[in-house]
């Protein structure tokens, strides 16, 4: 069964090319590779909640010579995940793009992002895992590009340059990982690593370079232009799923890899800088003028939020409380996930109906477009952390240990930033509800608000209510490193 983990991988990737050569296709075979890759993936959470962690040698290669997939349940989850944000991105899509060429040039490249990110999630080794985060950047920049116009080709040049950059760091260290270990495999390297120079270097220039991808502040100042002038599906694409790709890599490092290297000062530098993306992100979410723009800062302090997890799982000792804390991390990530594709597309709503995504000139909204309005609260629910979200029992744990381990800075950051996060949501909702025409008369149900509208739900009724089953799941053990978290 371990040769399901190929699948995932390979029918994107397959698709992406026949979109390639039958451009005018492009829909159809689109919507079947992401079905095709969703029952992929859900084969793969039925297989792992069967039979736990697995690993498939390529080739035959024993891990360290040849290309190892390994999945386990925190890999498993965010493919799932990836897997349902993609097909609800992609039915959205059927209908945003009406020139052909940008049609079948959008789904080339997302099912070659698809097909990247699911082989960087069940990569193995070091050096693999910085070529499928290498193309998961160029294909995102190409992507973002596809909006057209002065800002969107500004915004995917900065993007670039800011990519490249984060990969040279990202670069330098594995370097320096395999001249002073001899391997890249992740589980050889969790063997050979000791709390020495070589292995502290490595992991700064890691952690730095993955920082820069993931838009941590203050190294966030590329995401907010590449999110906002994105095309909508892109954008949730981008915001969901690409930037926590680089998060991922470094809760896998960190934890999986270097654990004997880590210091407590290291973690409390990236939780306080989480902290501050919490902070600053949700304040220029308030002030933000534009819907697509409010919708990146927040994820901006999203991303914050993962981040001051980190001290907290290294202060914690292995155990049910370590455990929980961890359950809680995934559970907020797949909440963001949700709930943040479905603002932006909730947002290309209302930017294709009313020509505009201005904050201030939503009036008429909830009238015009009901579906849509109700999209925007549901996923403001999730993003303030109000129940039944997931965000909800996440921040609850996040609290909870806080207070276990007596860091109590993380409490107001909290308090403050889920009070931002309720104002920035209101306000969209205030304006959606004030008195106006512009948006136009009342609109029957389209489509494309379909796909937002589930996973809104899935972010606040079906991961709040399912989230005992989510910490049973990652509880089944890692293929990392041999045992359970």
């Amino acid at each position: 069964m371990t040769n399901l983990l190929v699948w995932p991988v390979l029918v994107p990737l397959l698709g992406g090319l026949a979109t390639l050569l039958a451009p005018r296709l492009a829909n159809p075979l689109g919507l079947a590779c992401s079905l095709a890759t969703l029952g992929a993936a859900a084969a793969l959470v039925v297989v792992f909640a069967d039979q736990g962690p697995m690993i498939l040698a390529l080739g035959g290669w024993a891990p360290g010579l040849g290309i190892a997939l390994r999945a386990d349940g925190l890999s498993v989850a965010l493919l799932a995940m990836s897997s349902l944000v993609g097909l609800a991105a992609g039915v959205y899509a059927t209908g945003y793009f009406a020139d052909p060429d940008v049609r079948g040039r959008f789904w080339s490249l997302w099912l070659l992002l698809s097909a990247a990110l699911h082989a960087l999630l069940l990569s193995g080794d070091l050096f693999n895992l910085y070529v499928t985060l290498e193309l998961l950047a160029l294909v995102a920049v190409a992507l973002t590009a596809l909006g057209g116009g002065r800002a969107a080709l500004e915004a995917a040049l900065r993007y670039l340059t800011i990519g490249l950059l984060g990969s040279l760091v990202f670069l330098l260290g594995v370097t320096l990982l395999y001249a002073g270990y001899g391997t890249l495999d992740l589980v050889g390297l969790a063997g050979a690593l000791r709390p020495e120079p070589v292995a502290w270097v490595a992991l700064s220039l890691l952690t730095v370079g993955l920082l820069i991808k993931s838009a941590l502040f203050p190294l966030h100042f590329w995401l907010p232009p590449a999110h906002a002038n994105a095309p909508a599906p892109v954008s949730a694409v981008l915001s969901a799923l690409v930037v926590k790709a680089a998060f991922y890599m470094v809760l896998r490092l960190w934890f999986d890899v270097f654990d004997p290297a880590l210091t407590q000062a290291a973690a409390n530098l990236l939780g306080v800088l989480g902290g501050a993306a919490v902070l600053w992100g949700s304040w220029r979410a308030l002030r933000a003028e534009r819907l697509k723009l409010l919708a990146a800062y927040s994820t901006v302090a999203q991303l914050g939020y993962l981040f001051m997890f980190l001290p907290l799982l290294l202060a914690l000792p292995p155990g049910p409380s370590r455990d929980v804390a961890f359950g809680a991390l995934v559970l907020l990530a797949l909440s963001h996930g949700f709930a943040k594709s479905a603002l932006f597309l909730g947002a290309g709503v209302i930017q294709q109906r009313a020509g505009h995504d201005r904050i201030a000139d939503l009036g008429g909204t909830a009238r015009a477009l009901p579906v849509t309005t109700f999209v925007l609260a549901l996923a403001g629910v999730a993003l303030i952390g109000l129940p039944p979200s997931g965000t909800f029992l996440a921040k609850w744990q996040l609290l909870a240990s806080a207070i276990e381990t007596g860091q109590w800075l993380w409490l107001p950051i909290v308090g403050i930033g889920t009070l931002l996060a309720g104002a920035y949501c209101f306000r969209v909702l205030g304006h959606a509800f004030g008195p106006s025409d512009r948006v136009g008369a009342a609109l029957a149900v389209g489509g494309e608000e379909i796909p937002a509208l589930l996973l809104a739900i899935t972010a606040t009724v079906v991961l709040g209510l399912g989230a005992a089953g989510l910490w049973e799941f990652l509880a089944l053990g890692t293929a990392f490193d041999g045992g359970s978290r």
